[in-house]
């Protein structure tokens, strides 16, 4: 982007001091330690204010500020833009640039998923068109503003993941990128606590549509009956299902998982397509990218190559190596019960001479029905093969409570989140050569220290 001062104010509905006409503003951040010479600061009014560390950006040299005009006192050394919100003037700010840029956007949700689905897409996109992508996870309020106003101004398809936390997210966030398509990969408990039962989740999701283009697409995981429901109550929508059952317009055929990579055929094709993950949930992702491919007119040989040669953001069902041989299937970025019983499916899959452990730490944002949704986990757990299971965190607990009951002759470990040394030196004894271990949880445990300490060794 390359704003002037005096067009971003106008944009924003902003009321623009200490202009200086010989200034353009080629980058925004919210983030004042990320600054530049070129860089607008947006002081975001969250958790802790970012009017407050005002100077830190100025130190870093930018040329202008955003300011709430509810927060007296803003800077004299830098010119400043006031407006009645800051977020929402980062979002209309966002929304100008993309539809000055005028990219074909594909926006996708879910429970889970969402991310290895818009690495798939991104890189069958890159095939045809100059491709931007939401970089890691940055789905929330303030990173789809941030991903757009980020891509370069030739960017042809802008491929972008939106989150859901709370109610009416998904209504903000598609009203701003405006999609193409939206894709919707699953429904699980992710954010229960906040929205108290699966289907108010399928609601919350279903508004990903509400920004969609006329002539748009909803591509969505058929195999969902909560989607299907939902989706078949809007008679114009143009819609494509996928998914892993023959009603679906993509199912796959022929599937066969190695440990770390997976290949199926479809049934609108007869070439192989191989992916750099294992998984059935993954070849479920894979689908959906290949009828968003199938919508920008890509063929299968183009995304057949794409899949196999994919860059997956990192922590998400990734296979690593300890010194020892073990290896460790990590996926520590997020987790709920309908991912762990995914991945416990597909790691007990997965041939070995060795044993099968299971790290599995909290998962987070279940409110009330979180004990017995970790409790609930056993039956799972008890088809895996394993030879032992080690918990951390509280709620973990009624999971352990669970399994020494029903499960006598499984070895159960439970460890609280300031416990990680022990957790982490029990399993340096325990693993051997040609053993797996799984290590799963949400990102609030920090799991990703205990790979890494695994991996030290």
């Amino acid at each position: 982007m390359n704003y002037s001062l005096t067009e971003i104010a106008q944009i924003v509905d902003g009321q623009l001091i200490q202009n200086n006409p010989d200034v353009t503003v080629q980058t925004v951040v919210f983030d004042g330690r990320q600054a530049s010479h070129d860089t607008l600061f947006i002081p975001i009014t969250w958790g802790n204010d970012g009017h407050n560390f005002i100077q830190g950006a100025i130190d870093n040299g930018i040329v202008a500020t955003l300011w709430a005009k509810d927060h007296p006192r803003y800077p004299t050394t830098v010119p400043v833009i006031l407006v009645s919100d800051t977020l929402k003037a980062y979002q209309q700010l966002a929304k100008y640039y993309l539809q000055q840029v005028t990219p074909k956007v594909v926006a996708i949700s879910g429970s889970n998923g969402k991310t290895t689905t818009k690495d798939f897409i991104a890189a069958i996109g890159a095939t045809k068109y100059r491709t931007a992508k939401t970089p890691q996870n940055f789905n929330n309020e303030l990173g789809v503003p941030q991903t757009i106003l980020n891509m370069p101004a030739d960017t042809e398809l802008l491929v972008i993941e939106l989150g859901m936390d709370h109610p009416d997210d998904l209504d903000v966030l598609s009203k701003l990128v405006t999609p193409d398509i939206a894709v919707l990969t699953m429904i699980g408990e992710a954010h229960i606590e906040f929205f108290k039962t699966r289907a108010r989740i399928a609601d919350g999701k279903m508004q990903i549509i509400n920004g969609l283009k006329p002539q748009g697409t909803l591509v969505y995981n058929g195999d969902e009956p909560l989607l299907l429901e939902r989706a078949q109550q809007y008679a114009q929508l143009q819609t494509t299902t996928f998914g892993l059952h023959s009603t679906n317009d993509f199912y796959a055929t022929e599937q066969v998982l190695h440990q770390m990579t997976a290949e199926f055929k479809t049934n609108q094709s007869d070439l192989t397509f191989k992916l750099p993950l294992s998984g059935i949930y993954n070849i479920s992702n894979a689908l959906a990218a290949i009828a968003v491919g199938h919508l920008l007119a890509i063929n299968d040989q183009k995304i057949q190559m794409a899949l196999e040669n994919a860059t997956i953001t990192q922590n998400r069902t990734e296979w690593l190596k300890m010194r020892n041989g073990t290896q460790i299937l990590s996926d520590v970025y997020n987790s709920n019960p309908t991912a762990v019983q995914s991945v416990l499916n597909s790691f007990h899959a997965v041939q070995t001479t060795g044993h099968r452990y299971a790290v599995l730490g909290d998962m987070l944002e279940l409110g009330k029905q979180g004990p017995s949704l970790h409790a609930n986990l056993a039956p799972t757990i008890a088809s895996a093969s394993l030879q032992a299971v080690f918990l951390i965190g509280p709620l973990m607990a009624n999971l352990a409570e669970r399994l020494r009951v029903e499960q006598p002759h499984l070895a159960v470990f439970h460890f609280a989140p300031s416990d990680q040394a022990t957790l982490i030196q029990q399993l340096k004894a325990s693993l051997q050569p040609d053993d797996l271990v799984l290590i799963k949880a949400s990102h609030g445990l920090h799991l990703e220290n205990v790979v890494e300490a695994l991996l030290a060794d």
